[in-house]
């Protein structure tokens, strides 16, 4: 039952708040409309109805006092007028049944005080005129119809007081929801600031609202400061690490290309080269993307560049679907990176590659496709982790991959708020990698 009261819920702030103030205010409407008012018209219709019935006893029984049918008329007029009755007598009309309106609740208090304090009536009616009522009832002298005003029967204008109910509670919950808007925003803004942190953008945010918001706030930045420090300190570090080891790495070439070529120099060659390549790749994944900026860039321009670029390189790489267009806030050179990682994989596990985009209004795919052999479905999560090596699973014959070709392309996709997504390709049967930037 909750499960589907979930699906109709207001998944905005703004929107579940309104729901709060709404939700309480219609009840205790409700409670009010039934509870107090519907009894109150009710007690104060039967009070005032039971006046009229004591008048109308009156009326009856100085007619049927009167020496005969002239006098009787006589006597109605002069009473009916001083009553504010108008009399009938004797009347041809026949009301066979009582009429009223379905939702004439003082309407059926009228005709059931009148049923239960009136002896000899033969109908009500509260339908041809509403600020009339039309009753005929027995008299000695012959049947009676009585034309009553209704403002003498039930309470007056009742509607007024339901009206003044609504429109004065829609002005309170309408100031109630400005209040709370203003007490929401602070907290939008700070999941509008970490948000776009989480993505790598630096957003001025500065704490506002309640005491409750503004040392949530107050953490956000501390907990940014500690991070951006942190990264900052990082970057430091493997910059001199990066010096350090390349250093030595090319003494290393550069003596053993001094040594006679031979085949043990050429094996140690290569490793210095698997050494290099190892290095390179991993402190381009430790440094990650933290150090480029945003900048509003066009997918497609950037998607072409790069493919011009990889056939010029010699890998055999075409474009696929070019669907949407405009520009994305994003970092180019590490969706650059990223997007030539996934490239150089399909190329290693495979004969040809393809890379295609599809722009939406809330993110945009870069999709890489190959001919190769895939990776299983039960280790497409494994091959996304850090150093992980999954050759002899795709191919046996090929290896020498480090494994954080896939590691950096998901970390730079997490960066931008995004995910890379592994799957089968139907169009070329090998792999499908698909990096996802939300906007």
């Amino acid at each position: 039952m909750f499960a589907q009261l979930k699906k109709f819920m207001p998944s905005g702030l703004y929107g579940r708040a309104a729901l709060i103030l709404i939700v309480p205010v219609v009840t205790i409407q409700l409670v009010v409309s039934v509870a107090f008012i519907q009894r109150h018209f009710e007690r104060v219709t039967q009070q005032m109805t039971g006046a009229v019935v004591t008048e109308v006893i009156f009326l009856r029984d100085r007619i049927e006092a009167a020496a005969d049918l002239a006098a009787a008329q006589a006597e109605a007029g002069a009473l009916g007028t001083a009553l504010r009755f108008q009399v009938e007598l004797p009347s041809a009309l026949v009301l066979a049944s009582d009429q009223r309106e379905a939702l004439d609740w003082s309407g059926r208090e009228v005709i059931a005080t009148f049923r239960d304090q009136l002896s000899g009536v033969q109908g009500v009616h509260l339908l041809s005129n509403p600020r009339r009522v039309l009753m005929v009832l027995d008299s000695a002298k012959g049947p009676m119809a009585l034309t009553i005003p209704r403002d003498r029967l039930s309470a007056s204008n009742p509607h007024q007081l339901l009206v003044l109910m609504i429109l004065t509670s829609v002005l309170m919950t309408l100031i109630a929801y400005f209040f709370l808007r203003n007490q929401l925003r602070p907290i939008k803004r700070l999941a509008e600031a970490a948000s776009a942190f989480g993505r790598g953008n630096h957003v001025p945010y500065r704490p506002r609202g309640a005491q409750e918001v503004r040392a949530a706030g107050r953490a956000f930045l501390d907990m940014r400061e500690r991070i951006e420090r942190h990264m900052e300190q990082r970057t430091m570090m493997l910059s001199g690490i990066s010096h350090d080891l390349r250093t030595p790495l090319t003494r290393l070439r550069l003596g053993l290309a001094m040594q006679p070529e031979d085949e043990e120099q050429a094996a140690l060659l290569r490793d210095v080269a698997d050494m290099q390549r190892l290095v390179d790749e991993f402190l381009s994944f430790a440094k990650g993307d933290a150090t480029e900026a945003s900048e509003e860039t066009d997918p497609l321009s950037l998607v072409n560049r790069i493919v011009e670029n990889a056939l010029r390189g010699g890998q055999p790489v075409s474009l696929g679907r070019l669907d949407g267009e405009g520009k994305v806030n994003l970092r180019p050179s590490a969706v650059s990176r990223a997007l030539e990682n996934l490239i150089g994989n399909a190329i290693r596990y495979g004969k040809r590659a393809q890379v295609s985009v599809a722009i939406t209004p809330r993110s945009v795919v870069f999709v890489v496709e190959d001919d190769g052999p895939g990776i299983p479905a039960d280790r497409r999560e494994e091959a996304l982790k850090p150093f992980s090596r999954l050759d002899s699973a795709r191919d046996p014959n090929k290896g020498g991959g480090v494994g954080l070709g896939l590691a950096i392309a998901a970390d730079i996709a997490q960066s931008h708020g995004g995910s890379l997504r592994l799957g089968v390709s139907r169009d070329m049967g090998g792999l499908r990698a698909e990096l996802q930037i939300l906007r």
